[in-house]
């Protein structure tokens, strides 16, 4: 009968080991997933920053295109 209550008993108790590793690994995802969030931002920020003269020259470019391209549509044909 002792062997069956310490068999059901060492069961019973919770593995520290599992139990730890779980407990840092959620410790390690609730830190790294902001932090990876965070820099990320951050490297977008100044991504963009750096390169924002240049897509704003070529937006202007590719409107006025568009804008020349709509003016040669209105403009009355000679023909008719």
């Amino acid at each position: 009968m002792t062997r069956l209550m310490a068999h059901f008993a060492a069961a019973a108790t919770p593995q520290p080991t599992a139990h730890a590793t779980s407990t840092a690994f959620a410790a390690l995802i609730w830190w790294a997933v902001p932090v990876v969030l965070v820099s990320g931002a951050i490297g977008y920020v100044l991504w963009t920053s750096k390169f924002k003269d240049k897509f704003n020259n070529e937006t202007n470019r590719s409107v006025e295109k568009f804008n020349l391209f709509q003016q040669t549509l209105r403009e009355p044909n000679s023909e008719h």
